[in-house]
C-alpha cells in the first residue's frame, strides 16, 4: 500500500507546491499560475504517450487547476488562488459529518469502492460502527485542514502557508490513515474471534 501511495502522494501533493513555489520565486505570480496548469497537463499527456490510464481524478485535477489559475488571474489575487481548495476541504469535512447521522458513513463507500466487502461483513454492526467512527475522524481531519489552511492563508506570506500547511495536511493525513488502517485491523481481529453464529 504506503508502495503504491507514496509516489502517488509526491506526484499530488509535494511537487505541486515545488513546482508551484519555485515557479513563483523565478517567475512571477502569473508565471507560477502558468506553470501549475502546465504540470497537471503534463501528467495526464505522460500517462497517455505511456499508453496508461488516465484517472477520473487527474482529470477532474486537470479541469479544476484550470478553472482556479484563470479565477487567480483575472482576480490578481494568489489567494484566490489557495482558496477554492481549501473551501472544497471544507465540503468535503461537512459530507463526511453528515452521513454520520445519516447512517451511511463515507468512509464504507470509499473504502467499499477500493476493496469489494461482503454485505454480510457490512452489516455486522461492530462493522457500522467502526465505519461510523472513522467518518467522524474524517470530518476532523478535514475540518483542521481547512480551518489551519484558511488561517495561514489570510494571516501568513504564500510561502509560509504552502510549506507549512503542506506539512500539517501530510502529517494529519498520515495520522489518520495509520488510525483507520490499525482500527480496521483490530475490527478484523474481534471478527475473527467471535464464535460463528
Amino acid at each position: 500500500m504506503l508502495r503504491h501511495a507514496l509516489p502517488n502522494f509526491i506526484e499530488g501533493v509535494i511537487a505541486p507546491v515545488a513546482v508551484f513555489y519555485a515557479a513563483l520565486v523565478l517567475l512571477g505570480f502569473h508565471g507560477a499560475l502558468i506553470v501549475a496548469v502546465a504540470w497537471v497537463y503534463a501528467g495526464v499527456l505522460w500517462r497517455v504517450a505511456r499508453r496508461q490510464p488516465v484517472s477520473g481524478t487527474l482529470i477532474l485535477a486537470a479541469v479544476g487547476v484550470t478553472i482556479r489559475a484563470g479565477l487567480a488571474a483575472a482576480t490578481g489575487s494568489v489567494v484566490v488562488y489557495f482558496l477554492q481548495p481549501t473551501l472544497g476541504t471544507l465540503l468535503v469535512s461537512m459530507s463526511f459529518l453528515c452521513s454520520v447521522p445519516l447512517r451511511r458513513p463515507l468512509a464504507q463507500k470509499i473504502a467499499t469502492d477500493m476493496v469489494p466487502m461482503p454485505d454480510a461483513f457490512l452489516k455486522h454492526d461492530r462493522v457500522r460502527q467502526f465505519f461510523l467512527r472513522i467518518s467522524l475522524l474524517w470530518s476532523l481531519v478535514f475540518l483542521v485542514n481547512s480551518l489551519v489552511s484558511l488561517w495561514l492563508l489570510f494571516n501568513q506570506s504564500i510561502s509560509y502557508f504552502l510549506w507549512v500547511r503542506t506539512s500539517i495536511v501530510a502529517a494529519l493525513g498520515a495520522a489518520a490513515v495509520a488510525v483507520s488502517v490499525l482500527g480496521f485491523r483490530r475490527l478484523l481481529r474481534h471478527m475473527n474471534a467471535e464464535p460463528l453464529a
